[in-house]
């Protein structure tokens, strides 16, 4: 395996995660918000959405940081 990674490829790599951590979050929260105004059931599909949110960013960073030290 060829050490061949440079700084501004893991900057990279550490604002995607960033990225896909706080976006996805945001997008469960914000929709279970909405939810929840529609169907008038205050805390459920908050959780629900948080939650969904939370597990959709981690998965996506690991694919991620596979991707990154697999070299591709």
């Amino acid at each position: 395996m060829k050490n061949d990674r440079n700084p501004l490829k893991a900057m990279g790599l550490m604002s995607a995660i960033l990225a896909q951590l706080a976006g996805s979050t945001l997008i469960g929260v914000f929709g279970g918000m909405w939810l929840d105004q529609r169907f008038e059931t205050e805390p459920v599909f908050l959780i629900i959405g948080l939650f969904t949110g939370l597990t959709a960013g981690i998965y996506t960073m690991i694919v991620s940081i596979r991707h990154f030290f697999s070299g591709d």
